[in-house]
């Protein structure tokens, strides 16, 4: 499913400024219940079952895997609809089902979109196709096709998702479980990607418009900081290998629970790259609670892998990511003052 540094509302070094009010808002009165999600999830893969892979399914074609993801964009689709422009939402199609591919292990090639549609808009089909190719470029991947329904009584708007073809060695794919022991390894994140915009939204226009002026960074307006593209991690590929890469985690959907998905260990934090200011305006405009925050966002590190100690600062060196944290025996995701 798709869907720099915190101010008084959350703290980045959870000091005690946790907003849990009665109008704390949460993704559940946003409207998304993750813990319903999950379980919606869960019947759908009884029945229909569920191949070899976690981020990717793998399938066994001799020598090698073809791995396949497939993701959207979600509601961010929403903020670009209201300023009218959808230029960068096709770099975050391909970013989320790209990057899913590589915490896999396997490299991204080739890449089809479905764009669902209430009614025919050449402009922004051609804004949608501008982002759609420069994701591809990013990413290192062909465009192969894709498909436009226009679909009036099922659609509102337009709804944009894809699905992502890789190819990997058998013995390039990682093995996707971190012992007690590993480091973790984190990368940055350009914003709050494709994630969590249902939560994002709703705080920020309990009193704003998407068109007010943004008081952060060099966004013209708070509308454009939410559409701040999600990066593109495939540059990861190579150094990861290298370096003996056990597991990786893309933080999405779920935020900093996501590391759980690398096994059932305890997972420290305690240098996570500063949230981007986004995220302290929409935990301050929504009154947000910092558990939530991070139960929901990436908060700042949009990537995480885990390996042995003695080449993480060495992956470190080789990238720009940094050495964060570490596994231990246990259960849950312990940062900022946290427990998740």
């Amino acid at each position: 499913m798709t869907d720099d540094r915190p101010g008084e509302a959350g703290n980045s070094e959870g000091d005690g400024t946790d907003t849990d009010g009665d109008d704390s808002l949460t993704y559940a009165d946003a409207g998304v219940d993750v813990e319903a999600s999950e379980a919606a999830t869960a019947a759908l893969l009884g029945v229909v079952g569920d191949n070899e892979g976690d981020y990717a399914g793998l399938l066994d074609i001799g020598d090698r895997y073809l791995a396949l993801a497939t993701d959207g964009v979600g509601t961010k689709l929403l903020v670009a609809d209201a300023l009218d422009d959808y230029s960068t939402v096709g770099i975050d199609c391909i970013a989320m089902n790209a990057n899913d591919l590589v915490a896999a292990g396997v490299r991204p090639v080739a890449f089809v979109d479905y764009l669902a549609v209430e009614a025919p808009d050449e402009t922004f089909a051609e804004q949608v196709g501008e982002g759609l190719r420069a994701g591809a470029d990013e990413a290192g991947l062909e465009l192969v096709g894709g498909e436009t329904a226009v679909m009036p009584e099922v659609i509102r708007g337009l709804d944009l998702a894809g699905t992502c073809a890789g190819l990997a060695a058998k013995d390039a794919i990682f093995a996707g479980t971190a012992d007690p022991g590993d480091a973790l390894v984190g990368f940055p994140a350009s914003g709050i990607h494709s994630n969590g915009l249902t939560l994002a939204r709703t705080a920020v226009t309990r009193d704003h418009e998407y068109a007010d002026p943004c008081p952060f960074g060099d966004y013209d307006t708070l509308g454009e900081a939410l559409l701040e593209p999600t990066r593109i991690y495939t540059y990861l590929l190579e150094p990861m290998r290298a370096h003996g890469v056990a597991a990786a985690a893309h933080v999405t959907g779920g935020g900093w629970t996501n590391l759980e998905r690398l096994g059932e260990h305890r997972y420290v934090v305690d240098d996570a790259f500063d949230p981007h200011p986004v995220f302290e305006f929409v935990q301050s405009a929504g009154g947000v609670a910092d558990a939530e925050m991070h139960r929901t966002f990436n908060m700042g590190t949009g990537f995480v892998c885990a390996l042995a100690p003695d080449d993480a600062a060495a992956l470190a060196a080789d990238t720009d990511g940094r050495v964060i944290g570490r596994v231990e025996s246990g259960e849950g995701v312990s940062i900022r003052g946290l427990e998740l």
